[in-house]
């Protein structure tokens, strides 16, 4: 089947390459990862696969577009060589076609088969989307179709099945939406966004067999029970008026099956299924005018995992896309206590403010807090910062964050970390193509490893030429003969980085030695473990 269709896509795409008149178009681009693994024992960097004996890793993948005749058609080649996306702890390797479409409008209806990415709403009940770094790829292997109402009103229809690398999970998913637009008058500001889904999920024989021998050796018999259908709704819309714009959003969820770890089974086991209606709520709030922007947020979600596996609880088989409530930190240090979204249960707030003190001078605020459903306290975060600038010659960045982090619930470790980490960054243009940034920061707790220290210099030459190199250091305890030693194994250490990038018009390389201890990876909001890295470290990215 793949064979067939790449032997068909090809000969499409390159058949009007030779006829005159040619309108079509192809675009593509590479992105490639190479890992050199060296062992290091004193920073844990061994007892895998690759540090034990394969050494190297790699991830690539090439992505063909074509578009003609009013098609848009692509095609993907995923490579893994020993790869530790999928497994931090483990090895992947295969290879094959990761994904491929066919998209056509015809008249009002609009047309996709294949390995489709989409969402309904902020994605709450459906978001089929790809997140490389954490080896998330949830595209709907299936067929789509939409129909335009009429200018203002739009309806799809999906049904297929989520990709698992280079298969798919057993489940089927079918669902539905409905956007629009509104705007009472021309001449006003006031418009509305409407919108509605739903999406059901259908488990296979196997999953439901797997449920049923899981729920038989609880003791005593448990009365959970499994159905084989799940349905989720949705309703959200985005209000807007002059400076002031505000969305919310509503779903449930009837009946699923969910592994809840955080009980305890009657035999000791961690980790107990459970057969539940869930829900989640979402809003927020933004304004802006002259000198002052700010966006509060709010949501509260309970028993709304859904997934195409029940037994799964870590990135893959996400059906679903929960907002992050917390934001999104790009400090090495600032980064190191992300919180992953709760799935089971949460209630948060966020607020971010920006106020324009002077033409130079930008005030920001960030404050976030999250708790579990009984009114623990899971994270908050208090985040001031202070950015000046001067002409178009340099400008400064200082923050403080202050940070309570349940690593028990995060991490399943420990119990607290309070933390206060001031950082900052500057950053100094020469010329138009020369400049310098540095970034300092200083974690100061008492909890997990304990405190840290981090620098980093990195030399701009514009167009082409990037330079950096880096050191985060693990502060020593004073009081370190009387600490258990998993405290304190990492003290006096230094993790340096020293990398090289050279850019060409669409092409980015680098080349970097990497020291990297072990630590939470966010992206989007998404979080997955990131084991200690040691070694070399190789990265391409091309477009054409």
């Amino acid at each position: 089947m793949r064979s067939t269709f790449i032997t068909l896509f090809f000969t499409i795409c390159l058949t009007p390459l030779f006829a005159q008149n040619n309108a079509s178009k192809i675009t593509g681009n590479l992105m490639s990862n190479g890992n050199f693994f060296i062992t290091d024992e004193k920073i844990g960097a061994t007892g895998t696969p690759q540090y034990d004996y394969q050494k190297f890793g790699a991830e690539s993948w090439l992505n063909l577009n074509y578009s003609n005749w009013g098609f848009d058609m692509g095609v993907r080649f995923d490579l893994f060589n020993n790869s530790n996306l999928l497994n931090p702890t483990g090895s992947f390797s295969d290879q094959g076609i990761g994904r491929w479409f066919i998209h056509k409008k015809v008249n009002k209806f609009d047309i996709s088969g294949g390995y489709l990415y989409d969402q309904i709403g902020s994605g709450m009940i459906f978001r089929a989307y790809e997140e490389r770094s954490l080896m998330i790829d949830n595209a709907l292997y299936g067929v789509k179709v939409g129909y335009e109402i009429n200018d203002n009103w739009r309806v799809r229809a999906f049904t297929g099945k989520q990709k698992q690398q280079f298969g798919t999970y057993e489940p089927v998913l079918r669902g539905a939406a409905v956007e629009g637009f509104i705007q009472f008058d021309t001449t006003s500001t006031f418009t509305m966004a409407p919108g509605a889904g739903v999406v059901a999920r259908t488990w296979g024989n196997d999953a439901v067999g797997r449920i049923v021998s899981e729920i038989a050796t609880y003791q005593p018999v448990d009365s959970t029970g499994a159905q084989y259908n799940t349905y989720t709704a949705t309703v959200y819309n985005t209000l807007s008026y002059g400076n002031f714009t505000w969305y919310i959003e509503g779903a449930y969820k009837s009946k699923d099956v969910l592994n809840n770890e955080f009980l305890t089974q009657a035999t000791g086991l961690k980790g107990k299924l459970v057969n539940t209606t869930g829900y989640n709520l979402y809003s927020s709030v933004s304004w802006a005018k002259g000198k002052f922007g700010g966006t509060l947020e709010a949501k509260r979600t309970k028993d709304f995992r859904f997934r195409a596996d029940p037994f799964l609880i870590g990135v893959q088989g996400q059906i679903n896309y929960l907002t992050p409530m917390a934001r999104q930190n790009t400090y090495r240090l600032t980064a190191r206590f992300s919180p992953n979204t709760q799935e089971l249960g949460e209630q948060a707030v966020q607020l971010d403010l920006k106020y324009a003190l002077k033409k130079n001078i930008t005030l920001g605020l960030n404050f976030s807090d999250i708790q579990n459903l009984d009114g623990r306290e899971l994270y908050r975060e208090i985040a001031p910062e202070v950015l000046y600038k001067y002409k178009r010659k340099w400008q400064a960045l200082v923050g403080l964050q202050i940070l309570k982090y349940d690593i028990f619930t995060y991490q399943g470790k420990g119990d607290y970390v309070n933390a206060i980490t001031p950082y900052t960054e500057v950053l100094y243009k020469f010329t138009p193509k020369r400049s310098l940034r540095v970034e300092a920061s200083y974690l100061a707790t008492e909890e997990e490893f304990g405190s840290w220290a981090f620098a980093l210099a990195e030399v701009g030459l514009a167009p082409h030429w990037l330079f950096y190199v880096s050191d985060m250091y693990k502060v020593k305890h004073q009081n370190a003969s009387s600490l258990p030693q998993e405290k304190v194994k990492f003290d006096g250490l230094h993790y340096p980085s020293v990398g090289v990038v050279y850019s060409y018009k669409s092409n980015r390389v680098s080349l970097a030695y990497v020291k990297q201890v072990e630590g939470i990876n966010c992206a989007g909001g998404i979080c997955r473990y990131e084991p200690t890295f040691h070694g070399v470290r190789m990265q391409v990215n091309s477009s054409f």
